[in-house]
């Protein structure tokens, strides 16, 4: 595949990288996942199929479903924040929206293909997603912040610190993971 034909499948799949404003973080966010995709056995048509967890049997929404779903709910999540907070408690947006399309990246590196669909490869289970993303953003050359939202937005970041868009991205997504994982239906 042609890394212009690439980038046309990555920005089918994410039309939210528009919502970067800073046009170098939205080269490099689309750049990320190119390159993701490089190293990976999955292609852009995998994520409309695969599940976006494998930690839930039978699991039928889909990664991409799953993922601009949860950059939707965190980036409408800060513009209430910046609604009722404004100053008090900033958000920056741009890195906030960048992070959030990112923050999965390193499931490309994390999962393989199997006979009975997808399966989390040994480097998936030795380094998990938000450490191979973590470390394939930074050496695509993504800012520190964005770099520590991927590395911080799952229970790997639960013991350390996070900036005000990781805290929004880290419930943002687990808002949908817990619900679907585990929901109490009366």
């Amino acid at each position: 595949m042609s890394q212009g034909s690439l980038q046309v499948e990555v920005r089918e799949l994410w039309p939210e990288l528009e919502w970067i404003e800073d046009a170098g973080l939205r080269r490099k966010t689309l750049e990320t996942w190119c390159e993701g995709f490089r190293r990976s056995p999955l292609t852009p048509a995998d994520l409309h199929e695969i599940p976006y967890t494998l930690l839930i049997p039978g699991c039928t929404i889909s990664f991409i479903a799953h993922k601009r779903a949860t950059v939707h709910v965190a980036v409408e999540s800060a513009r209430a924040m910046q609604k009722f907070f404004g100053d008090q408690l900033p958000v920056d947006m741009d890195v906030l929206t960048a992070g959030s399309i990112l923050i999965d990246v390193g499931k490309l590196l994390e999962y393989e293909k199997g006979p009975d669909g997808p399966k989390q490869s040994v480097r998936g289970q030795l380094l998990r997603h938000p450490i191979s993303g973590a470390g394939l953003c930074q050496e695509m050359g993504l800012p520190d912040p964005i770099v520590h939202m991927v590395a911080t937005h799952s229970k790997e970041g639960n013991l350390g610190k996070r900036t005000v868009e990781a805290w929004i991205i880290h419930h943002a997504d687990f808002m949908a993971f817990d619900a679907m994982r585990d929901p109490l239906r009366v």
